[in-house]
C-alpha cells in the first residue's frame, strides 16, 4: 500500500482529487476521514496541511506527496520531486505600496517584509545583499502595510488581484511555483512499483490535455503537403476511401495550435472535418 499526503482543502487539494479522479482511483466515500483508503488501486490518500506535507514525506508518514512547489522550496527537507503537474500556478513576490517608486532590490535595504515564507526571502535577500527585517505571520499577508506591520510583503500571487484590492503592486517575482509531486527517498521496492504504475497513469492523463483527435477526409493527392503541417504523434494515420482520389486522416493537434492548423488544412482541401477530446495518451 502507497500512503500519499494530499492537501486538506483549498484549490490544489480540487485539482489533485481531480487528478486522482481521471486516474482511474476510486477512493472510499463518507465522512470525511483523515486517511481514505482507494477502492481499487493499492494507495490511501493522507489529508494534511499543505506546509505539513514536505515534513510528513520526509519522515515517512507519507511515502509520497503533492504539494505546492513553493512549500516544497519552503521546508527544505529530504524529499525527491518526482514530476511537475503543470497545474495550480503561482508565484511568490515582493509587493510594495502602489504609490512608492521602486528602481530595484536596493529599495528593500532597511524595510520589513512581512510574508509566510521566510526562508525562500532570506534566500533571496542573500543573493542580492539586502538587509532586511523579516516578519513571520500566516495568513493575510497582503494587509500588513496597510495597517502599519511592513514596507513590504512576500506572498504568493496568482491573479494579482489580491494586491490590486490592498493598494499594492509587484516589483520582483523570486520563484514560480505550481504543483509538484514529491517522495521519500527510502521507498520500497514494491512501493516504488506502485508508484511507477500512479505515475504512469497520471502521465496518461497530462499528456491528453489541450490535445485534440481530429479525423478529416483529404485530397490524396495533397497528403504529403497536409502531413507537413500536421504535429502528429509521429506520423498521421492515413486510410483509403471508397470515393476514388480521397483518403482519410486522423492525427492529434494541440489546442493552442487547433485554429492556425485547421485554416492551412482547409486551404489544401481538407473536408469533414471531425473534432474529439482526448481523454488519456498513452505512448
Amino acid at each position: 500500500m502507497l500512503r500519499i499526503a494530499v492537501q486538506a482543502k483549498g484549490r490544489l487539494f480540487e485539482e489533485t482529487m481531480a487528478l486522482l479522479h481521471e486516474t482511474g482511483i476510486k477512493l472510499e466515500s463518507g465522512k470525511r476521514l483523515l486517511l481514505v483508503p482507494s477502492r481499487n488501486f493499492p494507495i490511501e490518500v493522507l489529508f494534511l496541511r499543505d506546509d505539513d506535507i514536505p515534513q510528513s514525506v520526509a519522515d515517512g508518514v507519507a511515502d509520497v506527496g503533492i504539494v505546492g512547489e513553493n512549500e516544497y522550496a519552503e521546508k527544505k527537507k529530504q524529499v525527491l520531486i518526482t514530476k511537475r503537474l503543470g497545474f495550480s500556478k503561482c508565484r511568490l513576490s515582493l509587493a510594495i505600496p502602489k504609490e512608492m517608486e521602486y528602481k530595484g532590490v536596493e529599495w528593500f535595504n532597511g524595510k520589513v517584509i512581512a510574508t509566510s515564507y521566510p526562508a525562500i526571502l532570506t534566500d533571496f535577500l542573500n543573493l542580492h545583499q539586502v538587509k532586511a527585517d523579516i516578519h513571520v505571520i500566516t495568513g493575510s499577508v497582503e494587509i500588513a502595510p496597510g495597517i502599519g506591520l511592513a514596507d513590504a510583503i512576500f506572498d504568493i500571487v496568482s491573479s494579482g488581484s489580491t494586491l490590486v484590492t490592498n493598494h499594492l503592486k509587484e516589483v520582483e517575482t523570486v520563484m514560480k511555483s505550481e504543483a509538484v509531486f514529491i517522495e521519500n527517498p527510502g521507498l520500497t521496492d514494491a512501493k516504488r512499483v506502485i508508484l511507477n504504475e500512479l505515475l504512469f497513469r497520471i502521465e496518461a492523463v497530462k499528456m491528453a490535455e489541450d490535445k485534440k483527435y481530429v479525423l478529416m477526409n483529404v485530397p490524396t493527392g495533397n497528403i504529403h503537403a497536409i502531413t507537413e503541417v500536421l504535429p502528429g504523434i509521429k506520423s498521421p494515420t492515413i486510410l483509403p476511401l471508397a470515393k476514388e482520389g480521397w483518403s482519410s486522416l486522423h492525427a492529434v493537434i494541440s489546442e493552442k495550435e487547433f485554429w492556425d492548423i485547421i485554416g492551412k488544412l482547409r486551404t489544401l482541401g481538407a473536408e469533414g472535418i471531425l473534432v474529439v477530446p482526448i481523454e488519456k495518451m498513452i505512448l
